[in-house]
C-alpha cells in the first residue's frame, strides 16, 4: 500500500523514540514511510521530499529532529500538508528542539507535540486522516476508549489496594 503517513528523523539516532510512532501507525493499520533527511546536510533532498510528498499520496508528515531541529520547519516551508513537529531530548533535555519547532513564522505551521512525543504525533496524524476516512476514525474512537478503560481499571486496581491494606492494618 502507498504510505499515507510520511515519518521523517534527522538522524537514525531518533529511531528508538520514533518507534512507538510506527507501532501506533501499524496498530491503526495506516500506511507509512520512514526516512532518514537532515535539514543541514541534506537539504536539497528534504525540500525535494516536502514538495514530492503529496503527490505520491502523503496526507501527513510527521518529522522528529533534536537540537537546532530544523527540519520541521523546513519541511512546513515547503508543502502544503500538515506537519507534526517532535522535538527530540538532547543537549537541553530537547527544550532547544521544542523551541526550535513551535516558533515558527507565520504561514508556516509546524504542530508540535512534547519531547519525545512520538505516541501523541502519530495519534495526531491519525486523527487528521479519520477526518476524511470513517474506518480509521472508527479505530481512533475505539483508541481512545481502551485509554479510559486501561484508567478505569487501573483505577479498581488501586481501591483493591487500599481495601486489603485497610482491613489488614
Amino acid at each position: 500500500m502507498k504510505p499515507i503517513v510520511s515519518i521523517i528523523m534527522g538522524s537514525t539516532s531518533d529511531l528508538p523514540v520514533m518507534e512507538k510512532a510506527m507501532a501506533l501507525l501499524e496498530e491503526m493499520e495506516i500506511p507509512f514511510e520512514v526516512n532518514a533527511l537532515s535539514a543541514h546536510r541534506t537539504p536539497e533532498a528534504v525540500e525535494r521530499f516536502a514538495r514530492e510528498a503529496q503527490p505520491r499520496g502523503v496526507k501527513v508528515i510527521i518529522a522528529a529532529a533534536g537540537m537546532a531541529a530544523a527540519l520541521p520547519g523546513v519541511i512546513a516551508a515547503s508543502t502544503t500538508l500538515p506537519v507534526i513537529g517532535v522535538p527530540i531530548k538532547g543537549m537541553l533535555d530537547g527544550l532547544d528542539a521544542m523551541l526550535s519547532i513551535i516558533q515558527m513564522p507565520p504561514g508556516i505551521p509546524v504542530a508540535t507535540v512534547g519531547v519525545n512525543g512520538a505516541m501523541n504525533a502519530a495519534i495526531l496524524a491519525t486523527q487528521i486522516i479519520a477526518l476524511g476516512d470513517e474506518a480509521v476514525a472508527a479505530k481512533v474512537a475505539q483508541y481512545k476508549a481502551r485509554l479510559g478503560e486501561k484508567i478505569e481499571k487501573a483505577n479498581q486496581q488501586l481501591a483493591d489496594i487500599k481495601d486489603y491494606r485497610f482491613k489488614t492494618n
